[in-house]
């Protein structure tokens, strides 16, 4: 009889769970994914990254055909009407196919999904619905949720104040949304809904949009949502709020002190960022302690204090991505099968789904100024010939060097594509590339990824159409 029910358990069936369980299962460890929602993939699959690109890609579809884009290039439509539900029902059915797939992959890779709530009884045993199940090592892979803001309740129920799950789901488009936080979800669900129709505001209590990217990003963003319509209210906080009916009445009050206002909305979107799903684990269980963020302290190979006990994703240091997650599930398997995984953390990239797009990799410059002396080439996208003819004019990309090596230490975009113009930069940082050898690789005309070579070109200051 063996010894373990399994070789490992992974706790949460999100893009680091799941893939951690496929991957171990493909190594050839007997493997189980323990998962309470009725529908594998986290929140990325089920009320996250992939609903919110469903309704954004939508909703600029929406947008195109109702602000005349379209008949600049000689569609012409006549009157141009919303239909949310049909908009939502294409959401549902991206994110059914998406989750159904999971289900499908562990099927074909024979991982084992244990429905119910994981609690740990010891290290090595995990109780779900009732039922003790033991492995030889245990991954704690249950991500993150919405932080919370004092004075400001959410109820997704009523669709008043919500979360970034309820934001998702609006029936209706509102006269007027607030979103409480200028980072990327915040961002995201303004510009969906904005484009449908809605006044957005958007109240930050730091003085610049997007939270730890790099400076001319934020800069740029700035001029960009305001160009797009919205009106932000940065260095600014949130003191209070109060439903009456339908509509709710928020107290604002400048980040660094001073009077007091009010402001009315018909929606109120709390987005302030995400905190580890720990509660309920049963960590106590099993003497494994948090640290000061409630996050869970790992080694490089994913181990925590407590022998046979590993994390992974949101729960652990480190931004809270689903591919940082899901590069993690593929390691931490690995390094469980075989002793050895790879992940470096020091090129992930981030991207804002927003229309343009805003992504990065590696440093920004002022971490890479505060490290040495750097080298910095910029290329705006209004000189980029694809961008010019699909009239895409806002953005830049932006490569920084180290001065004496010539190694990239970051990338910066803002594009309609930067999303996918990123990975060439994160490639080229993996392989330690240099500014030079972007710059002397050919890249395909007419594309937007040529911004990316010449703005290495910018480095030493040799562009070619700037």
């Amino acid at each position: 009889m063996a010894e373990y029910d399994y070789d490992v358990i992974f706790i949460g069936a999100g893009p680091g769970g799941y893939v951690g369980a496929i991957r171990a299962a493909q190594l050839g460890l007997k493997t189980a994914c323990v998962e309470s929602r009725e529908t594998l993939g986290g929140t990325c699959l089920n009320v996250g990254c992939i609903p919110s690109k469903a309704l954004l890609h939508g909703s600029e579809k929406f947008a195109e055909a109702a602000n005349g884009t379209l008949a600049r290039y000689g569609v012409k439509l006549g009157k141009v009407e919303l239909d949310l539900a049909a908009l939502q029902a294409d959401k549902a059915d991206a994110v059914k196919g998406l989750t159904g797939g999971i289900e499908f992959l562990f099927k074909k890779n024979k991982v084992d999904w244990l429905k119910g709530h994981g609690t740990f009884k010891d290290a090595h045993t995990v109780t779900v619905a009732g039922k003790d199940y033991t492995a030889k090592e245990v991954v704690i892979a249950t991500g993150s949720s919405v932080t919370p803001l004092p004075g400001v309740e959410v109820d997704n129920d009523k669709g008043v104040i919500v979360d970034s799950t309820g934001a998702l789901a609006l029936s209706k488009v509102p006269g007027h949304l607030v979103v409480i936080g200028g980072g990327v979800i915040g961002l995201e669900m303004g510009s969906v809904w904005r484009r449908l129709g809605a006044k957005v505001t958007v109240v930050e209590f730091l003085d610049q949009l997007l939270p730890g990217m790099d400076g001319d990003i934020r800069k740029e963003a700035a001029k960009i949502f305001k160009k797009q319509g919205m009106d932000l209210k940065l260095g600014t906080k949130v003191t209070g709020a109060s439903v009456k009916g339908k509509k709710a009445t928020l107290t604002l009050e400048p980040a660094k002190g001073g009077a007091a206002e009010t402001l009315e909305a018909d929606c109120v979107l709390v987005a302030i960022g995400r905190r580890p799903n720990v509660a309920g684990l049963g960590l106590e269980n099993i003497g494994l302690e948090l640290n000061a963020r409630g996050q869970i302290e790992t080694g490089h190979d994913f181990r925590t204090k407590v022998d046979g006990v590993r994390a992974i994703g949101d729960v652990i240091p480190g931004p809270m991505l689903a591919h940082k997650a899901e590069d993690e599930g593929i390691a931490v398997a690995e390094y469980i099968a075989t002793g050895t995984g790879i992940v470096n953390h020091d090129v992930i990239p981030g991207v804002v789904y927003t229309l343009p797009e805003f992504a990065g990799v590696g440093l920004t410059e002022e971490q890479a100024r505060e490290k040495g002396e750097i080298k910095v080439g910029k290329f705006p996208m209004m000189a980029n010939s694809r961008a010019k003819t699909n009239h895409e004019p806002d953005g830049f990309v932006k490569v920084i060097a180290d001065a004496k090596t010539d190694k990239v230490l970051g990338v910066w975009a803002i594009a309609t594509v930067a999303g996918t113009m990123i990975s060439e930069a994160a490639l080229a940082m993996e392989f330690g590339a240099t500014s030079e050898d972007i710059a002397y690789t050919c890249h395909a005309h007419p594309t937007h990824s040529e911004a990316v070579k010449e703005a290495a070109m910018a480095v030493t200051g040799k562009p070619i159409h700037i």
